[in-house]
């Protein structure tokens, strides 16, 4: 099933000239999910994911203050690189999170499975009046080898709700491909359409840049 899904996801990704995705051949590794963050040009910044030969390229943006080291601590603004393993995967329609996190959040599966995505979807970060700015899903990472994190299931303005490092949606385009998120990458709707099509827990991310990095 998972090929026949990546086999209708290859065919509808639009070509070079698009600014959302495009589709080739090669270049990732079997598996692994790769960022390349461009701290000059945000705009250049790219993210593939190849499986079964077949590579599809993306469009990504990142954290508003640049790009903090491998190890670091994640703080608000700041994308780490480093590698990444996908430990919980959450939209309307899908739901995967690791065990260990299902028994910190304190709530039955069947409970975040059924609220967790809506609840974090519907809390106006920016005080603009606008929910929804994690777009159609939410793919949270969690660093290999393990660092502390400042990570915890919460409730936030009366709302419980969950907050990681993450590549998510938008409910804004045009904020892809830029410096602005509060720290997670960001890809555009086809792209994390066809993302929660494939990945799974356990998959690998490897963020990296040839820019500076600040420890």
């Amino acid at each position: 099933m998972r090929s026949l899904l990546l086999g209708l996801m290859l065919v509808s990704v639009s070509g070079c000239g698009s600014s959302d995705s495009l589709s080739g051949r090669g270049g990732a590794d079997k598996g692994r999910i790769l960022i390349e963050l461009d701290g000059a040009q945000p705009s250049a910044s790219r993210g593939q994911l190849n499986l079964k030969g077949d590579t599809l390229r993306f469009k990504v943006g990142y954290g508003r203050n640049g790009i903090s080291c491998a190890g670091s601590t994640f703080e608000e603004g700041w994308t780490p690189l480093g590698t990444f393993r996908v430990n919980a995967i959450l939209s309307e329609d899908r739901f995967a999170m690791d065990p260990s996190l299902v028994n910190e959040s304190g709530k039955s599966e069947a409970y975040l499975r059924k609220n967790l995505f809506r609840n974090m979807s519907s809390i106006d970060f920016k005080g603009d009046g606008e929910t929804g700015e994690y777009g159609l899903g939410y793919i949270s990472l969690a660093p290999v080898p393990a660092t502390p994190q400042p990570f915890r299931f919460n409730t936030y303005d009366g709302t419980f709700r969950w907050y990681s490092f993450a590549i998510h949606g938008t409910n804004d385009p045009g904020r892809v491909g830029q410096s602005v998120t509060g720290g997670c990458i960001n890809v555009g709707r086809k792209v994390m359409t066809d993302l929660l099509e494939v990945v799974q827990l356990g998959d690998e991310v490897v963020i990296s840049s040839e820019s500076p990095c600040t420890p």
